[in-house]
């Protein structure tokens, strides 16, 4: 989930940005220490989108930076257990699918797909059903639900989202849009 929130920090300004504006040195400084930084508690900080407010200049002996305490606004992506998130398969391996869900991917296990029994086509990378046509591949929009979640913010990369697509109203979206046509002319019928 994206949410706009206001948060604080202290923030250094290097001598060599001191000319100008003050609120736009600032503001740079934060985007480049914070933007694509991942917060345990807070998620994957996207975007700093404005300064509320910046405190007086500190300088500490022996560093020419100055030194701010800021209040702004920044855009995070904090995914949630129990979230149902839409995205698109950016990877296909014989254990599953990764899935960009926003600022993170997240795993589909081979077992999480469907009830069906799905192995992976090396030669086409695509993830195929062993008793249907369904596949699911690079490109694909899905639907899915987060079932775990751990954040490592130290090795950003270590971090990792289980999902699944093994409830009713989620899948690849062809497939959920497939069974809406079907049961909308069963009614029909």
């Amino acid at each position: 989930m994206y949410k706009k929130m206001k948060l604080s920090d202290t923030i250094r300004v290097a001598p060599t940005l001191l000319g100008g504006d003050v609120q736009v040195n600032v503001k740079n400084a934060l985007k480049e220490k914070l933007e694509g930084r991942l917060d345990k508690q807070l998620g994957a900080i996207v975007a700093v989108t404005g300064i509320e407010s910046v405190g007086e200049g500190h300088i500490l002996v022996g560093d020419g930076a100055v030194y701010y305490d800021v209040n702004f606004y920044a855009i995070v992506f904090s995914p949630m257990i129990q979230e149902v998130v839409e995205g698109e398969v950016v990877e296909t391996v014989d254990f599953g699918a990764f899935v960009s869900i926003g600022a993170m991917d997240g795993l589909l296990h081979v077992s999480q797909i469907t009830d069906d029994f799905m192995s992976y086509d090396g030669k086409n990378g695509r993830l195929m059903s062993k008793t249907g046509p369904r596949s699911l591949g690079e490109g694909d929009k899905v639907r899915a639900r987060i079932v775990a979640l751990s954040i490592n913010e130290r090795e950003p990369r270590e971090s990792k989202i289980g999902l699944t697509m093994r409830q009713s109203a989620l899948g690849k979206l062809e497939w959920l849009e497939e069974e809406r046509t079907k049961s909308n002319v069963q009614e029909e019928g």
